[in-house]
């Protein structure tokens, strides 16, 4: 008596791949979604950068 062994087929193969690729992109966008929603302060402090002079050309 012979015993097959029977393994998946294409078409499941596909499915499981497609049902993988659709919850790998909710999760991305359910992550963005969430750091969309975050209410995060603006900086309050200035920042200053002092340019010396020697830098500048003057262009006539």
């Amino acid at each position: 008596m012979e015993l097959n062994q029977k393994t998946s087929s294409r078409l499941s193969k596909i499915i499981s791949f497609t049902i993988k690729l659709v919850v790998v992109i909710v999760i991305i966008f359910a992550f963005a979604f969430i750091i969309n929603k975050l209410d995060l302060p603006a900086p309050k402090k200035e920042i200053e950068k002092i340019i010396p002079n020697e830098n500048f050309e003057i262009i006539e």
